[in-house]
């Protein structure tokens, strides 16, 4: 068969409903300055579906070094890749200054998280070793897994003895062969919510050798003393042999780093296609990265904004009967049941009729006959934004117990 046609009869998945959902469900547009309320199809809306956890999105000192930055530079500096044309002091600098805040030897800058991280774990294993990694880990990981040639496992979300009977599996197919086993987990999972159970993980080194990468995208900026992460808010820096995150999130920016041991972090440095083929972040990304950071740093009345947000947010919704699941952090998702079209009906109403934007799961990323709503709180949200979303989540509630959203338009509740 034609390519060209084969693509035509099989949308996928998400692609089949495209022409139903395109610019409102999907590839909507969020318009205006970034923040808590913004426009949406010309209608100011709250919104809760921006990773913008400390606020530092439209932060007048970012924004002034953002500008600045590229007023002298440009976006074009430094031209090609790291290894060859494209590095600079300041690229150095902040690998330095990530280093010195996640307590790691060293850290490699990567141009962006997606394809860093798939990079990374393609330059770590070759076919002699094993893989063993969360059933809900993010799918930049499952790309990353499904590179290499060897054995993967996974084991049932957070479930340490079932992790436990995959690494016997490995164990045994290593003890013939020159492999390795490298464990995968996420710090805060981003659409649960829940912490990775770094500590249990940590403890099975004692009767297994294996190396731990974690994925904190949702946990650097947000978790820990000082900001610096889940595997600090757990207590077991030492025990994660590789820490990798995103600027995307706390950082609100474009990038990511990857840190561990010097030695560690100079095989990446020679070894991660994703870099070694690929132009360096641009100068203003890294100038702006090190404002960034320095805030995260030292202004963590930021960070207690954020959380006092979502305390009031989580405990309120709690309140009025709200099942959150496992969550423990700032993602904060609400599980309802209901059906597709309630699901849809429900959301129109939030958006047209209460001004409020936020994210919605359905199957089959949840099982069928679920509705999760996800809620992203943030230093840039108020305890009047936090009110009005708990009355109106009640209030939405009720008609979908009612059955309000079955058959009804959104004109019609």
């Amino acid at each position: 068969m034609d390519i060209f046609e084969k693509i035509k009869n099989n949308r996928g998945p998400l692609g089949q409903h495209a022409k139903s959902v395109h610019g409102y469900f999907t590839f909507p547009k969020l318009e205006g300055e970034i923040g808590n309320r913004m426009i949406f199809r010309g209608k100011e809306k709250l919104i809760w579906s921006l990773n913008n956890y400390l606020g530092l999105a439209n932060h007048p000192e970012v924004r002034r070094v953002d500008a600045e930055a590229s007023a002298q530079y440009g976006l074009a500096a430094p031209m090609g890749a790291r290894m060859m044309s494209g590095n600079s002091s300041a690229h150095e600098q902040l690998e330095r200054e990530l280093s010195a805040f996640v307590k790691r030897e060293d850290t490699f800058l990567l141009n962006y998280g997606y394809q860093g991280i798939i990079s990374a774990i393609d330059a770590l294993l070759d076919r002699h070793d094993v893989v063993i990694y969360d059933s809900e880990s993010h799918a930049c990981i499952i790309d990353g897994v499904r590179l290499h040639q060897g054995k993967r496992y996974t084991f049932m979300h957070n479930d340490i003895d079932n992790l436990e009977k995959q690494l016997k599996r490995a164990q045994n197919i290593l003890d013939d062969t020159t492999g390795g086993i490298l464990v995968i987990t996420e710090g805060v999972f981003g659409m649960s919510g829940d912490q990775g159970k770094l500590k249990e993980i940590i403890e099975l080194k004692k009767k297994y050798n294996f190396r731990l990468l974690i994925d904190d995208a949702h946990g650097f900026g947000t978790m820990g003393p000082t900001g610096a992460g889940t595997d600090e808010h757990q207590g077991v820096q030492e025990g994660v042999d590789i820490y990798f995150s995103t600027f995307a999130k706390s950082m609100a920016s474009i990038g990511a780093f990857i840190s561990g041991s010097e030695q560690l972090m100079e095989y990446l440095r020679y070894n991660m296609r994703s870099q070694i083929f690929a132009k360096a972040l641009p100068m203003p990304l890294v100038i702006g990265g090190l404002k960034r950071l320095e805030l995260l740093r030292t202004e963590s009345s930021l960070r207690d904004k954020l959380w006092t947000i979502v305390n009031a947010l989580q405990n309120g919704l709690r309140e009025r009967g709200f099942n959150l699941g496992k969550t423990n952090t700032a993602v904060t998702p609400i599980f309802l049941s209901g059906t597709l079209g309630e699901a849809t009906n429900l959301i129109m109403d939030l958006r047209e009729n209460y001004d409020i934007f936020c994210s919605i799961v359905v199957y089959p990323v949840i099982p069928r006959g679920q509705i999760m709503l996800r809620l992203i709180p943030t230093a840039a949200h108020t305890m009047e934004d936090v009110q009005h979303t708990l009355d109106s989540f009640s209030e939405v509630a009720a008609k979908l117990a009612e059955k309000k959203y079955e058959y009804a338009s959104v004109l019609e509740v």
